[in-house]
């Protein structure tokens, strides 16, 4: 499998202002394989260890922060040559060693010549639980699911990635039904990298399906064994409620909706934990497309999406059929899928994703993201439709916008707003 991340990774290896790295990202998205993988691809050697697991490696952090002697240590231990820049020093499951988290400030400070990296779940909430994390003494990278492009690479589509990177809109209209076949097969699939090479071997949906229940029964022991006591309950009936807050059409997360006369004091901590673990996306409102979008949230609205498209359909207990072949239940859950999974390729790409709402109509427009000074307004779209009511009327007040619409139809420009297909929007060359 190939992960664009890695060209970054290599980026971050020979820069002259290396620190550690903090590789950040959900449980089961592929941390540990890649950094193994870029460890022999591009050092001598690797230096593996999971302090999840291993109490003699947890204890070299305990007496002191002595760089030299941690080394030393895991040399021994590992039976491995822990050289200056030719080995790469790889701290998974990081977060179960909260000495581990502070050392990064000394391999920073007093061992810059030593390649580390660091990988772990839930290191967003380690990092707000006083374990002494080391601002500005880090490199950070954050790995999600595998886009709809490097699913595409994986599964033996390589030339349709190609093309869509070429940025021939009139090349790729003609295939655009081909494509979409492809889009649909990673509605189901989605990006887990576990799953998406056991569908690569054997195109077996129902493997598929049971893979990602596995993946969110691992979730869930998370929540028990991290979790607060006193917040479990609320967890995983927030958990439960995504799937049923992005199936309706007004996909705004009310808190009503979780448990009859909830209020937001009730679970905002609980989202907090779910969106520092990497497992769900907030959208917030914003009450207009200034610059930047940040600061015109409404921090009482918002939008809740999950970390991967094929679990949402997982956990909908939605049947892999129904989505391929597209019968009526499919319909009515269509437009969840699909603005899950644009949510997903525009956080992918390093995007903030927002929304915007009229305050007395129902006008809404699904996505607002920013980039080198523009607001993008974003109009999705599951099949084929082209009429853009809320669009228009959006950019008819809110001048200077760049609005898209994303389809299943092909490349159009309308002057005031450009539809792009959704199997396209991975590839920002093609609309931003």
């Amino acid at each position: 499998m190939e992960r664009s991340l890695m060209q970054e990774l290599v980026g971050w290896k020979d820069s002259p202002r290396r620190k550690p790295l903090i590789l950040n990202g959900a449980r089961q998205v592929g941390k540990t394989w890649l950094l193994k993988r870029f460890g022999s691809e591009c050092f001598e050697n690797v230096a593996y260890v999971s302090l999840d697991n291993d109490a003699l490696a947890r204890s070299y952090f305990d007496p002191d922060f002595d760089v030299r002697r941690i080394i030393s240590s895991l040399s021994l231990q590992l039976n491995v040559d822990i050289l200056p820049n030719k080995t790469l020093i790889v701290l998974d499951e990081i977060q179960s060693c909260p000495k581990a988290i502070t050392s990064l400030k000394y391999f920073c400070e007093d061992a810059p010549e030593y390649a580390v990296a660091a990988a772990g779940s839930l290191l967003g909430i380690s990092a707000n639980e006083g374990t002494g994390f080391p601002v500005g003494k880090v490199d950070t990278f954050d790995l999600g699911p595998m886009t709809l492009l490097e699913f595409m690479e994986a599964t033996g589509e390589g030339r349709f990635v190609d093309l869509v990177r070429s940025g021939d809109t009139i090349l790729m209209n003609p295939f655009k039904d081909r494509i979409s076949e492809i889009l649909k097969r990673y509605y189901v699939v989605g990006g887990m990298p576990g799953v998406v090479s056991v569908f690569a071997e054997n195109g077996d949906y129902r493997e598929v399906r049971i893979l990602q229940s596995q993946i969110l029964a691992d979730y869930e022991r998370d929540f028990a064994k991290h979790v607060p006591a006193r917040l479990l309950p609320r967890m995983m009936l927030v958990w439960e409620s995504i799937p049923r807050h992005l199936s309706q059409e007004n996909k705004k997360f009310v808190f009503g909706q979780v448990r009859k006369g909830a209020r937001a004091s009730d679970f905002e901590e609980v989202l907090v934990w779910l969106a520092q673990a990497g497992l769900i996306t907030k959208a917030p409102r914003v009450d207009k497309p200034g610059l930047p979008l940040s600061a015109y949230t409404d921090s009482k609205a918002f939008k809740v999406f999950l970390v991967d498209v094929g679990l949402l359909g997982a956990m909908s207990g939605l049947a892999p059929e129904t989505v391929l072949e597209g019968d009526r239940v499919y319909t009515e859950f269509k437009g969840a899928l699909t603005e899950q999974y644009v949510c997903q390729q525009l956080v992918a790409l390093g995007l903030r994703v927002f929304y915007w709402s009229a305050e007395n109509s129902s006008g809404e427009i699904d996505f607002l993201t920013q980039s080198d000074g523009a607001v993008y307004p974003i109009e999705v779209k599951a099949e084929e439709n082209l009429h853009s009511k809320s669009l228009r009327a959006f950019a008819k007040k809110y001048e200077d916008m760049r609005c898209r619409r994303f389809s299943l139809a092909g490349f159009r420009d309308e002057g005031w707003m450009r539809n792009v297909p959704l199997w396209t929007i991975g590839c920002v060359d093609n609309w931003l």
